[in-house]
């Protein structure tokens, strides 16, 4: 048995299986919520974008290198005071037995590094500050 059912203006038609034997009624609860509904306009709210959460660490996007999944620091290909050019590898993660490299997205100098091998991180945590 197919039954069409209307939500918020879409229709979906819905397979039922009946078990032989059995009849088929419609519990008065049922019926009196599908005659409350019908009778009533709900205004559901617009889904809104998620809004980006706040970088605690206050540190500007263009001076840190942040990682991008959350996983466990394998390397740390860089130290302190080396300079580097765009797509340098600067860290390498692992999360779900994948090995992600993280590279530089500018060039600069390496000021303050913020991880170190087997450190678990979270997305958007800061690895790496430059100058």
């Amino acid at each position: 048995m197919q039954l069409i059912l209307t939500i918020d203006g879409k229709k979906y038609i819905v397979d039922v299986d009946v078990l032989e034997g059995e009849e088929i009624r419609m519990p008065d609860l049922f019926q009196e919520l599908t005659s409350t509904i019908q009778s009533k306009q709900v205004i559901a709210p617009s889904p809104q974008p998620l809004a980006m959460q706040p970088v605690a660490d206050g540190l500007p996007d263009d001076k840190v290198c942040r990682s991008p999944i959350a996983g466990i620091v394998q390397r740390v290909n860089v130290q302190v005071g080396q300079k580097l050019q765009i797509d340098d590898l600067l860290v390498v993660l692992e999360a779900m037995k994948m090995e992600t490299n993280i590279t530089a997205h500018s060039a600069g100098t390496v000021k303050k590094i913020m991880a170190s091998p087997g450190e678990a991180v979270k997305s958007g945590q800061a690895l790496i500050e430059f100058e």
